[in-house]
């Protein structure tokens, strides 16, 4: 799953038992080189799913790590794109990895995404494979500070996974690994913030609609189908009403 100069046992470990703003400032220069950074097939499948639904002006990439998903929105976006996470040493590695030179401009913000610095300032907003790192409780929140930071007509978009069947490995090995955590974090401060089976698509939905949103589902059938039929990914696009 790494690759040779990908990061040790030994830095996931201290990553681990870190807090999750620093583990991701110990964890950045090596990030792009971990199956935690969003697969180019992913990307490109958004990207091909949104273009229709343009143009868009400016674009922001909540919790943009070290810049994979700002890259993706400049195919889409004139104007300018923002990235923004809590992770300084994300930050930094995202500058010296996406080029500065436009257009669009580029430009990066830190910030906690439950405290989104933006009001009415983007057409299009993005994010990907963070929603592990935000407790249940935090959705609400994060989803109406992504809503404020939407210009009317604007959308917030996401691409989610079909949950593993219970009778295949990967069912098990998430299962596990949520466990682990929680007794991680039951059992050792700073705590470390990272679930895999807290984010069920109806309870999104629904906590997308509360604040406001309109929402619909894309197939991702370019990512491939399970075997009955359905798509392995659909698109959440939430769009904040004129």
């Amino acid at each position: 799953m790494f690759t040779a100069h990908g990061p040790t046992l030994k830095e996931l470990a201290v990553q681990a038992l870190s807090s999750t703003q620093r583990g991701y400032d110990l964890l950045a220069p090596k990030f792009d080189l971990t199956p935690f950074r969003t697969p180019d097939p992913i990307l490109d499948s958004v990207a091909r799913a949104l273009r229709p639904l343009g143009p868009f002006a400016s674009g922001l990439d909540i919790c943009c790590g070290t810049g994979a998903g700002v890259g993706m929105l400049r195919e889409l976006c004139t104007d300018r794109v923002t990235g923004v996470d809590f992770s300084a040493g994300m930050l930094a590695t995202a500058r010296a990895t996406v080029p500065a030179s436009g257009p669009p401009a580029v430009s990066w913000v830190r910030a906690d995404a439950r405290a989104l610095p933006f009001e009415g300032d983007f057409d299009l907003a993005v994010s990907f494979g963070a929603f592990g790192h935000f407790l249940p409780k935090e959705r609400p929140l994060l989803f109406a500070r992504a809503h404020a930071a939407l210009r009317p007509g604007g959308r917030f978009a996401f691409p989610v996974l079909a949950p593993p069947s219970p009778r295949t490995p990967l069912y098990w090995a998430l299962f596990g690994f949520d466990v682990i955590m929680r007794v991680r974090n039951a059992l050792w401060r700073p705590q470390f913030v990272m679930y895999y089976r807290t984010f069920p698509l109806s309870r999104v939905l629904a906590d997308l609609e509360r604040v406001g949103f309109q929402v619909d589902l894309i197939p991702l059938t370019d990512l491939g189908r399970l075997s009955g039929g359905a798509p392995r990914a659909r698109l959440v696009v939430a769009r904040r009403p004129d």
